[in-house]
């Protein structure tokens, strides 16, 4: 039986049944979405009188009832975006929002709205994340709570400013700060207008008459009040510290606005530092006679010449090795003779072994520049998962470098300029050439002429680069202003541990950051953004900034005009 059916024979017969069960079908005008009455019929599928059909292939046709409608089967080109946009029209989808804020229910849900970056057309990301959130929102509406969503956008930052000097094509040298800005603004605001007109054409419920800026000059002064309640804390301070620097961007870059290649390709060298005063507990083992040397291993040999220590495990096994090949003696793990010898297509006879600790007190010569030393450190930060347990520091262009050199007072003058080129102090053979490619072949070429250069091999690994241009990043000491993390790790990690992630292992994640990182770079030497209200000295390396300055209503006003 078909729809409680009892089959009354083909053709009319069964079709007078189901007319005079069902009688005339209606539905409500509101749910009919074109607001139209429409009739239900029930008609026969390819009938008895069709010509093509033959008494034994639609001996069963007639008795297939399915209901007759006016809709098309299909619809063909512009047809279907011009039949959505009526039924959206006309359910009134543009007035769900405000409906459901009007209900009085005990329950209120409020998602917030990670903003876009109004830097162009909308995309399937954009399509994939508001439709999710809508999802979400109308769930929670139909559980019977109240939504609140106000959806915004991102005006400032890199990725708009980026865009807009790409668009103009011409050199942005010959372009002024407030030029700038204003091409940028504009850009933003004509963006927002294209995002917000597609969000809204896709039925996502929200508040399309609230929306938030981040450059409404409102916004922008409370994020100024923010900061002066951070400075005043104590959380914001100036200072010299290594950074990941963008040199195809001119800018620092934090954390999160690096991506990771996984197919870089660095030149990677082990390098040589000869012994210049062993440690006393190591005098015994090595005699004027035989020369030795601390084998060290990097892929970044531009850093070598503000190299200013190598840094040892205390706690692991050291052994002094020779060469077979060329005789040479030289320092490394006792864990890695194996891997290192296979490398250097060689093999090590140990000589001696001793523990980490006996290297204090030992110094080197740098393998670039003569009468500089290089001293051996203790550092938590050396690891045996490569290298060659000895580690090549440079406190200008490292995290971990920075802290070894702070502890002991080390220099950490940074050789590299703002467009990722060396510097007149780095030499004349290394001035103005550009430290991830040019300058690179220029040192491997001078450790060579020193002879210690024990090896070149390129190795593909994981490498971060800026996030918007692509290109790779380099780590490079300048003055930013930063925020102190270590004053409020505890109160956050205890925050952290309130929220619900999903997934659960995200949270994992935010906890390892934290740890990771005692300072949070959040200057940035770019034109299109909130300022940091601080005056600086034209000439001095010298800086206002007080709670007269930061609350100043005509500061204020400045910022938000910029």
């Amino acid at each position: 039986m078909l729809w409680g059916l009892h089959p009354h024979g083909p053709g009319t017969a069964a079709l007078t049944a189901a007319g005079s069960l069902w009688g005339p079908a209606r539905f409500p005008s509101r749910l009919g979405c074109l607001g139209m009455t429409r009739r239900l019929v029930v008609r026969s599928v390819a009938g008895a009188d069709s010509p093509q059909s033959s008494p034994k292939s639609g001996r069963y046709r007639d008795t297939v009832l399915l209901p007759q409608t006016n809709f098309p089967m299909k619809l063909l080109g512009h047809q279907q975006s011009d039949m959505e946009l009526e039924i959206q029209q006309k359910c009134g989808f543009s007035e769900l929002y405000s409906w459901q804020r009007e209900r009085k229910v005990k329950t209120e849900f409020c998602l917030h709205d990670g903003p876009p970056y109004a830097n162009g057309d909308p995309h399937v990301g954009h399509a994939l994340n508001k439709i999710l959130k809508d999802i979400v929102n109308r769930f929670h509406m139909m559980r019977g709570s109240k939504v609140h969503f106000v959806p915004g956008w991102d005006c400032h930052g890199l990725p708009i400013e980026t865009k807009v000097l790409s668009e103009l094509g011409v050199n942005t040298q010959t372009l002024s700060a407030m030029e700038i800005r204003e091409k940028a603004r504009s850009f933003a605001q004509a963006a927002i207008e294209k995002q917000k007109s597609a969000f809204a054409r896709w039925g996502v419920m929200a508040d399309w008459s609230n929306c938030y800026y981040t450059f409404d000059p409102k916004y922008e002064a409370k994020q100024l009040r923010v900061f002066q309640q951070m400075y005043e804390k104590g959380l914001v301070y100036r200072s010299y510290k290594p950074v990941y620097w963008s040199p195809s961007s001119r800018t620092a870059l934090a954390e999160a606005e690096l991506e990771y290649n996984p197919e870089h390709v660095s030149r990677s060298v082990y390098v040589r530092f000869p012994l210049l005063k062993p440690p006393p507990t190591l005098e015994s083992l090595t005699g004027a006679s035989s020369p030795v040397s601390a084998l060290v291993w990097t892929t970044q040999p531009w850093t070598v010449p503000a190299n200013q220590a190598i840094c040892y495990m205390p706690e692991a096994k050291y052994a002094v090795v020779k060469c077979s090949a060329s005789g040479n003696f030289y320092i490394l793990a006792e864990d890695k003779i194996s891997p290192v010898a296979s490398a250097l297509e060689t093999t090590f006879d140990v000589t001696a072994t001793f523990s980490g600790v006996d290297l204090e007190g030992g110094t080197c010569s740098h393998p670039l520049i003569p009468d500089k030393v290089s001293p051996l450190l203790p550092a938590t930060h050396v690891t045996m998962a490569k290298g060659t347990g000895l580690v090549h520091t440079a406190p200008a262009h490292g995290m971990e470098d920075y802290s070894v050199a702070s502890q002991h007072s080390l220099p950490m003058d940074c050789l590299v300029d703002e467009e990722g080129m060396f510097t007149s102090a780095a030499g004349p053979e290394l001035q103005n050439k550009a430290v991830l490619t040019e300058g690179t072949d220029v040192v491997i070429k001078m450790l060579q002429a020193t002879k210690n250069l024990l090896k070149e091999e390129s190795i593909v690994h994981s490498y971060p680069c800026d996030w918007r241009t692509k290109k790779p990043v380099l780590i490079r000491a300048s003055k930013q202003w930063f925020v102190n993390i270590m004053d409020i790790k505890a109160t956050a990690k205890e925050s952290l541990k309130t929220v619900k992630f999903i997934p659960g292992a995200a949270l994992n994640s935010m906890m390892d950051m934290l740890d990771r990182r005692p300072y949070w770079c959040i200057s940035r030497q770019r034109v299109w953004g909130v300022p940091i209200p601080v005056f600086h000295h034209k000439t001095k390396d010298e800086y206002l900034i007080n709670r007269c300055v930061l609350l100043s209503p005509s500061l204020l006003a400045l910022s938000v005009s910029l």
